[in-house]
C-alpha cells in the first residue's frame, strides 16, 4: 500500500535533493581547499546529527551495515566536494548521479537477488538520459582527474541509499561517523586556511546547516520508507537544480539541450512516482 509512510519518504527525499543542490554554488563560492570545505561543513553537519539522533533516541551499535554506510558517506562528501573542485559543478553532480543509480541496481540484484522491476530500469535510462543532456556541455572538457574522482563518488553514494539493507543497518549513525571521518581527514588543510571573510563563512556555513547537516537528516530518515532505487531517483532533481543555481549566482550560461535534460528528469521523476503510487495501491 502506498500509506503515509511512504509519501513521507518520498517527501523527505525531495526536500533533500532541494538542499543538496546547494552543493555546487557554495563550493564554488569558497576558496578553500576542498578537504578544507568539507572539513569545516561535516563538522558543523555531525554536530546537527548527533543532536537528532538524541533527540529521537537512535542508539549507536558498532555493525556491517554502519561501517560500510560509513565508508559510503565518508567517501560520497569528500570526492564530490574535491571533484567539484576539480571540474565543473554539473560534471560533478552528473557522474555522481549517473553512476550511483546503476550501481543501486546491480547491487540489489547480484548480492539481495532482487531483480529490478521494470519501471526501475526504465526511470533510470530516462534520468540518466536527460542528466546526460543536462551537461552535455560539460563533458569532454579534459578534466579527467575530476571526472574519475566525480566517478568514484558515485558509488560511495550508492552505498548510502543500501544502508539499511545490510545486516544491523543504522543509516544515521553510518553518516555521523562518516562525516565525522571526513572532518578529521580535511582538519589538517582547514587549520591552514588564512580567509575566513563574510562571505567565505556565509557559504561555509550553510554547506554545513542545510546542504549537508539537514539534508542528511532528510535522507537517512527518508531511506527508511521507500526502496533505496525509489530514493535515489526521486532525488534526481539535485543534478539539474544545483547547476541551475550555479548558472544563477556564479554566471555559467544554459544551453537549449541543458533546459531539454532537466525537463527530461524532472518530467521522468514525476511520472516515476506517479505510476508507482498507482502500482502500490491495492485493488478493489
Amino acid at each position: 500500500m502506498f500509506g503515509m509512510n511512504n509519501k513521507k519518504g518520498l517527501i523527505l527525499m525531495l526536500t533533500c535533493a532541494l538542499l543538496l543542490s546547494l552543493g555546487g554554488v557554495c563550493v564554488k563560492q569558497i576558496p578553500w581547499n576542498p578537504l578544507s570545505i568539507n572539513s569545516f561543513r561535516s563538522i558543523i553537519s555531525v554536530c546537527i546529527l548527533f543532536g537528532f539522533a538524541k533527540l529521537t533516541r537512535n542508539r549507536f551499535q558498532l555493525t556491517p551495515g554502519v561501517l560500510v554506510g560509513m565508508v559510503g558517506v565518508c567517501g560520497a562528501t569528500v570526492l564530490y566536494t574535491v571533484a567539484t573542485k576539480l571540474t565543473t559543478a554539473g560534471g560533478a553532480v552528473l557522474l555522481q548521479f549517473t553512476v550511483a543509480p546503476v550501481f543501486i541496481l546491480l547491487f540489489t540484484w547480484l548480492v539481495f537477488h532482487e531483480r529490478p522491476k521494470g519501471l526501475d530500469v526504465i526511470a533510470c535510462l530516462c534520468i540518466v538520459g536527460g542528466v546526460l543532456c543536462f551537461f552535455l556541455d560539460s563533458l569532454g572538457s579534459g578534466r579527467l582527474v575530476g571526472d574519475a574522482v566525480a566517478v568514484l563518488s558515485g558509488v560511495s553514494y550508492a552505498l548510502v541509499f543500501l544502508t539499511n539493507k545490510l545486516p544491523g543497518g543504522n543509516a544515521l549513525w553510518a553518516t555521523i561517523l562518516g562525516q565525522s571521518i571526513g572532518a578529521l581527514i580535511g582538519l589538517p588543510a582547514l587549520v591552514q586556511e588564512t580567509q575566513f571573510d563574510r562571505g567565505t563563512l556565509f557559504y561555509a556555513i550553510i554547506l554545513g546547516v542545510f546542504q549537508l547537516g539537514l539534508a542528511y537528516v532528510c535522507l537517512t530518515t527518508g531511506v527508511k520508507y521507500v526502496k533505496p532505487v525509489t530514493a535515489i531517483l526521486v532525488t534526481g532533481i539535485e543534478p539539474v537544480l544545483n547547476p541551475i543555481l550555479v548558472a544563477v549566482v556564479v554566471g555559467e550560461t544554459l544551453s537549449p539541450l541543458s533546459l531539454l535534460g532537466g525537463a527530461i528528469v524532472f518530467v521522468s521523476v514525476m511520472v516515476y512516482n506517479i505510476l508507482s503510487a498507482r502500482g502500490e495501491r491495492p485493488r478493489p
